[in-house]
Formats: structure tokens, C-alpha cells, sequence
């Protein structure tokens, strides 16, 4: 039983089948704040639609607040690290800048087990990488934390202590690193755990978050947000 938790643990962070598994989405749309999003299956939004993706969800959400922002460009996909995500990012050659980048990475290397060391190096990189897409502007990008899926049916429903320690110091390094880039860092963390007790908060694949989680962390996102760059 353990072998096979085991395995459907691995398909589930790094499956490449399924629709939601795009190595990158571009959606041609000219008019509005331009905008990127970084990361892995919670940017590409496994197991949910794609009107569902927090991405798209604050894209929306921000028009709404008079901020006219286009449908966001997604380079993410289920079970990437930080490695493999700048492996991407150099592989698409982008040239050009954004008005706003999102960056959220980070659980593949604490599920995979390796260490907080590498990961505070390989994401410091990335995030000067997400600066320098908005012309090196750190007020114009924003760092989310990684979400806790320890609580979740496949994690043990925070039976197993391990993971949700684990998640924090992640958490606490990527913090860190983002105040030190003057970087807005928005803790959604607390969000994935209300997740324990309400079990609409969890997609149906046991693991990922609901469009509606992913709701809760845009309405926590989007008024940060406005702060920084509204005019």
C-alpha cells in the first residue's frame, strides 16, 4: 500500500498528460497590463479549468477593480522545482518585458526532499529573473507562497507533522528573500490549511486546490496588489 501511495504521490506533482500540464500558455491579448506568471501545477491549476486558475481568476478580479489586465501568460507545469522551471524560462528565450510578474515555486523541492539550502539558491535566482522581465521593477512583481499539502486526503490530512514544518521553513526563506528585493510576498498558506476542515477548498484529485481556493487566495491577493501598482 505504501509503494503505491508512493506512486500516485509521484504521478500526481509530476504527471505531463493531462491538458493542465502546459509547459507554456500565451494568450494573445494586446490590450491591458501585460502580465506572467511563474510556476508550477498551483500557477497551471491542476485538476481544475482554466477559468479557474488563480492566475486567471486575478486577472479578472483586478479588471474588476479598474486595473485593465490581460489574460496572463503561463509558464508552469506540474511537478517542476526551481531548477526546472529556469531550465524553461531560458529555454523560451524571452525577450520582452512585462508589466507584472507572479512567482510561485517551491513544493516539488521540499516534496522531492531536497534542501533548503539549494532551494534559497536557485530561488534567489529566479526572482531576479522575474525582475528582470518587468524591466527591473520589484515593485511590479509578487511571490506567493507555497500552500501546505500536508492537510490535503494524499498529504494524511495533517496527520504527517513533517510536511507542514517543512513547508514553513521553504516559506520562510522565500520571505526572506523576497522582502530583501523590496519583492511584495503574499502568504497564502493559511488559506490551504482552512482546507483540513472544509473539503471544497481541495480539487478532486485529493491533492491540488478548488477553483474555489484558488478564489480565496485571489481575494487576499488582489487588494495587496492594487496597493502596490494601482496609479
Amino acid at each position: 500500500m505504501k509503494h503505491l501511495t508512493s506512486i500516485l504521490f509521484l504521478f500526481l506533482f509530476s504527471c505531463k498528460g493531462s491538458s493542465q500540464n502546459i509547459y507554456s500558455q500565451s494568450i494573445n491579448m494586446t490590450n491591458g497590463i501585460s502580465y506572467l506568471a511563474l510556476g508550477d501545477s498551483y500557477t497551471i491549476g491542476e485538476s481544475v479549468a482554466e477559468s479557474e486558475r488563480w492566475p486567471v481568476q486575478l486577472s479578472k478580479s483586478l479588471a474588476k477593480n479598474g486595473l485593465k489586465v490581460a489574460l496572463p501568460q503561463i509558464i508552469a507545469q506540474t511537478g517542476w522545482t526551481t531548477d526546472e522551471l529556469k531550465a524553461k524560462i531560458v529555454s523560451e528565450k524571452i525577450t520582452k518585458t512585462y508589466d507584472l510578474v507572479s512567482l510561485l515555486i517551491g513544493v516539488n523541492n521540499q516534496y522531492r526532499g531536497r534542501s533548503v539550502e539549494q532551494f534559497q539558491t536557485e530561488f534567489i535566482d529566479l526572482l531576479e529573473t522575474a525582475i528582470k522581465f518587468t524591466g527591473n521593477k520589484p515593485e511590479r512583481v509578487f511571490v506567493v507562497s507555497i500552500p501546505d499539502w500536508g492537510i490535503t486526503p494524499f498529504g494524511g490530512k495533517g496527520q504527517n507533522k513533517t510536511i507542514s514544518e517543512q513547508i514553513d521553513l521553504f516559506n520562510k526563506v522565500k520571505e526572506e528573500e523576497t522582502v530583501k528585493k523590496g519583492v511584495l510576498f503574499i502568504d497564502i498558506t493559511p488559506i490551504s490549511r482552512q482546507a483540513i476542515n472544509d473539503v471544497s477548498l481541495i480539487a478532486e484529485d485529493g491533492l491540488h486546490p478548488s477553483g474555489k481556493m484558488y478564489q480565496q487566495w485571489v481575494e487576499k491577493i488582489s487588494p495587496e496588489l492594487l496597493k502596490k501598482i494601482k496609479p
